[in-house]
């Protein structure tokens, strides 16, 4: 069996790359456009703004990057595009994103653990609650870090 060259390694890994992009980050990064999108224009989005506004001022951003987090227990893609959406509407700032993003990347994605490694590997439901709250007090340190150094307490 011939090995292959660099050439068609690379256009093997740009496939690979297309067929993830098209087929799990575009569907995602869609959604969260419009589950955002639809929540600004039925008033959700200022509602959970000005609840949550205390819990997320911790961390020095808006109440509304919230959502960002939201969607990033499903999918960091969904998370990064809810953050993205706010940002390209003016909710969010640049600094505000930076803040946000170790608590999407360390929140990523949860809903599908369970599915897809927990549930799978057969681990029992009672250790689900102390597996999400390890990982939503990493996501909380993230931040928190995150604030100190972008902003300082």
């Amino acid at each position: 069996m011939a090995s292959k060259t660099y050439f068609e390694m690379f256009v093997d890994g740009a496939r690979e790359g297309w067929r993830i992009g098209i087929h799990s980050l575009l569907p995602n990064m869609v959604m969260a456009f419009t589950i955002i999108k639809i929540l600004e224009d039925t008033g959700v989005m200022r509602f959970l703004g000005k609840y949550c506004a205390p819990v997320m001022a911790l961390f020095g951003v808006p109440g509304e990057a919230i959502m960002a987090l939201v969607a990033a227990l499903l999918s960091i893609a969904g998370g990064v595009g809810v953050a993205a959406s706010l940002m390209a509407s003016g909710t969010l700032s640049g600094p505000d994103v930076t803040i946000i993003l170790p608590g999407i990347f360390l929140l990523g994605g949860q809903v599908q653990n369970i599915g897809r490694i927990l549930g799978v590997i057969g681990v029992p439901p009672r250790f689900y609650p102390m597996l999400w709250s390890v990982t939503l007090l990493n996501a909380i340190i993230g931040m928190l870090l995150m604030r100190l150094f972008f902003r300082g307490l």
